[in-house]
């Protein structure tokens, strides 16, 4: 990730709640930033995301949500990339026992849904898989 204009060094986490402001060419730009590859969007903040297959994502994948206080997401927006993938019935079981839904669909249509429900400041995660 590089900060724009700004000069801060960036250790993987932007701080704060912070719209998607594009998507594409396999990363994202928010809060004046651009980052090449997945992320995963917080209460707390935007964090670097390994994980490039939603298959992929397991329990300690989703520290950064489980991490935040109770009741601070109850919606996690997942983006599975170029299309929609259905993630995994274990993750959606966890997810669910920790009173979190997870609304899956393509990232593009993820960045949107995200970007729409933080503006009504609703309770939202976003757990968002870079596509080229």
């Amino acid at each position: 990730m590089e900060r724009s204009q700004i000069g801060a060094k960036y250790d993987g986490f932007l701080p704060g709640r912070h719209l998607i402001e594009g998507y594409g060419s396999g990363g994202f730009s928010f809060g004046g930033m651009t980052h090449r590859g997945s992320i995963f969007a917080t209460p707390s903040g935007i964090h670097a995301f390994g994980a490039t297959d939603i298959l992929l994502v397991n329990e300690l994948a989703l520290a950064p949500l489980f991490a935040e206080p109770a009741g601070a997401v109850n919606l996690l927006v997942v983006g599975t990339g170029l299309s929609f993938v259905l993630p995994p019935r274990a993750l959606r079981d966890l997810l669910k026992a920790r009173g979190v839904g997870v609304d899956p669909m393509a990232t593009a249509h993820a960045v949107a849904t995200y970007n729409i429900l933080l503006g009504e400041s609703r309770p939202v995660a976003a757990l968002l898989l870079a596509a080229p």
